[in-house]
């Protein structure tokens, strides 16, 4: 039942059985459906959330309305507005379902105080923070620096599956292009 993140807290951190009986119980599981709204822009993020099933997006809305997606978040991600959830300050992103998904939450107060109860969960969310730094970076310079068609690849290589799952627009929005202009590049490469 709780196997998966358990298994994930194992890649960085040997935990003693009790230790992870202690450590799942100041995590929350919320099971939310398709569309809901985790964060908007504008709010503060109260939670990290690990993804049990389903998945979600992180993205920002344009003055013309158009969304930008930062990136997808399924099973086995974690997925949090880092600089909201530890500064209190207003997202400029937001966080929506993409699946009906269940998700293990936890917030800074629970999170402080597994700190405190167990050290060792500083080093596994110091690991994710550095993890998702290089996530961010990556994901900037692959926008300045490569092609729709290799955006395009390297999304498929990073969500594999993930592309028989969620709507064109979105995997568009990903990569940085229109629903249309992907949709004849795939034409034209066979992909």
């Amino acid at each position: 039942m709780n196997q998966l993140i358990l298994n994930n807290f194992a890649l960085h951190i040997a935990l003693a059985p009790e230790e992870q009986v202690q450590a799942l119980s100041y995590f929350e599981i919320q099971k939310v459906k398709k569309r809901t709204w985790l964060l908007r822009a504008g709010e503060t993020e109260r939670y990290i959330y690990f993804v049990k099933r389903g998945c979600l997006r992180m993205f920002h809305t344009d003055k013309s309305g158009d969304d930008h997606i930062i990136g997808f978040y399924p099973e086995n991600w974690w997925n949090c507005n880092i600089a909201s959830f530890f500064n209190g300050t207003p997202s400029v992103n937001a966080i929506q379902t993409l699946e009906d998904s269940e998700l293990y939450c936890i917030s800074l107060a629970q999170l402080e105080t597994l700190f405190n109860l167990i050290p060792k969960f500083e080093r596994f969310f110091r690991i994710l923070n550095q993890n998702g730094f290089n996530l961010y970076h990556h994901r900037i310079t692959s926008h300045l620096y490569k092609t729709a068609e290799e955006r395009y690849i390297e999304f498929r290589k990073k969500y594999p599956g993930l592309e028989q799952r969620i709507a064109q627009k979105h995997i568009a929005s990903y990569i940085g292009i229109t629903p249309a202009f992907l949709s004849m590049m795939r034409k034209e490469n066979g992909i």
